[in-house]
């Protein structure tokens, strides 16, 4: 195995591969990363046994092998080494590597004990634009349940045009606080509902941050569903997720469709308010109180802790129906205020006792459930 590349290519290759590849007690061969050269193409691989990723690498193949080598070793080594062009060679079980003045040898591991990546069931097919992909999941992944007491809420779900949008739906709840996003997939009509780990989902996140191609030449992601299995291809990857088996609660059902009292806030200001509340809530419950009064139209954002005072503040705002109060946590509440895509958005709710939402005041592709704290 012998090939030449950019340092800049490996650098950026490994960099895309090198998050999946973890320190794994007992399959240490799992924190490697796999080097196949064959038919003039270099491939990286990559797997936890739940998620895998193979990267193309640009580079001028001499002679084809397969080896495996420690993914950080490599990666912070080739970090460090001068932009100039890189001599890679297998010698017996090391990977050698040439870059101007200086000569590398790193042990590593023959390819027949890495673990066998499946390929991808193309069952079904859809495009989505990158960008908004990426943004989409961002907006929607830090409301999964963080524990995996309930496994299917610990994972994403995705909703391929099912009766509530005709493109994908991608939602995620604790139980505490919802939040849902609907994309536009360009191609694709099939439907199938499944829930993907979160963990894939912020690994998506990462690689197509790191993708050059976002937002430049290429802009559509090629994703393929099947009943256990999710894949994307983008750029020169192909990240490929086991799904978490079960079904999704039916939030929908949770999300109200009328509303007693209805405000349009500038999501900024807010934010400051409720930082300052926060500082005087009660480690845990994290309760502020938003009180809004159409009278003089003003939310008062307000907060008390035995330790360290009490705090309250109004702000003016467009609102509308009457007047009402609820007790939030007020991290849940920053949390989806800091996931719109807007400078101004609707806070909406009925009683003390009930969900209230938040939405971007333009636009219906996203809204925010927080469940209200009860006193």
């Amino acid at each position: 195995m012998k090939f030449i590349c950019t340092k800049e290519n490996l650098s950026h290759t490994l960099d895309l591969v090198t998050g999946i590849a973890a320190r794994h007690s007992n399959l240490p061969i799992l924190s490697n990363i796999l080097i196949s050269v064959k038919d003039s193409k270099v491939e990286l691989v990559a797997t936890n046994l739940e998620v895998a990723i193979k990267v193309v690498l640009r580079a001028k193949v001499e002679s084809d092998g397969v080896f495996t080598v420690p993914a950080k070793t490599l990666t912070d080594y080739v970090h460090l080494l001068s932009d100039e062009q890189l001599e890679v060679d297998l010698i017996g079980n090391e990977l050698s590597i040439k870059c101007g003045s200086s000569e590398t040898k790193i042990k590593g591991t023959v390819a027949e004990e890495f673990p066998l990546v499946p390929e991808v069931e193309e069952k079904f097919a859809y495009t989505v634009d990158a960008q908004e992909f990426k943004n989409s999941l961002s907006q929607v992944v830090f409301a999964a349940a963080k524990n995996e007491i309930r496994p299917e809420l610990s994972g994403i779900y995705f909703g391929f045009f099912t009766e509530r949008f005709e493109g994908l739906v991608i939602a995620a709840t604790d139980s505490y606080r919802l939040a849902e996003k609907k994309v536009v997939l360009p191609q694709g009509s099939e439907q199938i509902r499944v829930i993907v780990p979160s963990r894939t989902v912020y690994e998506i996140i990462r690689i197509l941050s790191l993708s050059k191609n976002v937002s430049q030449a290429e802009t559509n992601i090629r994703l393929w569903v099947s009943e256990n299995q999710i894949a994307i291809r983008y750029d020169n990857f192909e990240l490929t997720s086991r799904l978490v088996d079960g079904r999704y609660p039916d939030y929908a059902q949770i999300i109200p469709t009328a509303f007693k009292t209805d405000a349009v806030f500038s999501i900024n200001v807010l934010e400051n308010k409720i930082k300052a509340a926060g500082l005087f809530t009660t480690t845990g419950v994290n309760a502020v109180s938003f009180s809004f009064d159409p009278a003089v139209k003003t939310i008062k954002v307000s907060s008390t802790s035995t330790q360290t005072g009490e705090h309250v503040s109004d702000m003016e705002v467009e609102i509308s129906g009457e007047k009402n109060q609820i007790l939030l946590n007020h991290r849940y509440v920053l949390e989806g205020l800091q996931n719109m895509d807007s400078d101004t958005a609707h806070f909406r709710l009925n009683s003390a006792d009930s969900p209230c939402l938040i939405e971007p005041k333009e636009g219906n592709k996203y809204l925010y459930i927080v469940m209200p704290i009860r006193q």
